[in-house]
Parts: structure tokens; sequence; C-alpha cells
């Protein structure tokens, strides 16, 4: 029984909801057709394992340290991610130009199940700051454009309190 919504107000209802938005509350970017793998332990906030490439950092961003002494905001981004993508998650990713980095990690964009954009969704919720390491650089300019709306919205370790 659907009470006193019909089926097509019920079908209209996400729209509704996310029209009064000023801007999108997920991103949803075409991974295009990137590899699938599954969350197999955390790192930290910008540091997972996958299925198939093991240990895998996050192109184009970075959040604060949990290990080694803990940096203002660490605990809540590794927190985040834990909870977006807990153990046996579904995710896709890219390679980036450099697929690994000195310490032998995988370079990568991440996106969940339902194509949100993993690296994006840390800047742009306060949880990561840019960090464009070339040849990697394909989402520089957004990330640092999330950073900025992020900063400017006191959002995540922006907001009044967070970091003291």
């Amino acid at each position: 029984m659907l009470g006193p919504l019909g089926k097509r107000q019920l079908a209209l209802l996400p729209l509704v909801l996310l029209a009064g938005c000023s801007e999108p509350a997920v991103e949803v970017v075409p991974s295009g057709g990137g590899a699938e793998a599954r969350v197999t332990k955390h790192t930290d906030g910008d540091t997972l394992w996958l299925s198939h490439i093991g240990k895998v950092r996050l192109i184009g961003v970075d959040t604060p340290e949990v290990y080694g002494g803990v940096e203002c905001y660490g605990r809540e981004a590794s927190a985040f991610v834990e909870r977006l993508l807990p153990l046996g998650s579904a995710v896709s990713y890219e390679l980036g130009a450099e697929e690994r980095d000195r310490y032998g990690r995988a370079l990568a964009y991440v996106y969940t199940a339902d194509g949100r954009f993993l690296n994006l969704m840390l800047v742009r919720r306060g949880y990561a700051t840019p960090l464009a390491i070339a040849p990697n650089v394909d989402h520089a300019d957004r990330f640092e454009r999330a950073a900025r709306r992020a900063r400017a919205r006191a959002r995540g370790l922006w907001a009044a309190g967070a970091c003291r």
C-alpha cells in the first residue's frame, strides 16, 4: 500500500528532495568501465586494500594521518571510508598514468558500487585536501574546486572547532 502518495508522486520524490540543493548531494562519475574489486582492508582515509591489486593509495587526495602521530581529523576521515566502504564492498577503480608509487602501492581513482567518486567525495566533504603529483593529475582541477567549496562552507576539517 502506497498511502497518500500515488506511484507517480513516489517516483518523483527523489527529484523533489534534490530540487533545492545548491550542489549535488553525491556526484556520480562514469568510471569508464574500470576494473572491479572488493575492499579487503582499511588503512586510513586515503589508503585501502582491494582484491586483485593489494594496497591502494587514492590519487589526488591527502587525508590527515592516523599512524605515527595522529593528525587533526585523521580518525574522522578513516571512519568515513570504513562506513562508506565496509569490508567486502564492491568498488571499481582506474589506475593512474603512473600505476604504482615508490612504496609499491597501486595509485587509483576509486568508485563506489553506485558510481560515486570516492576521491572527490573525500575532498568535497572536508576529509581530504588535494594533492596533485604528476603524471596523475587528471582530476586535479576538480579536487581544487571542491576543496575551495568545502573550506568556504566550513565542512569537515575546516568546520569551527574541528581542529583545535
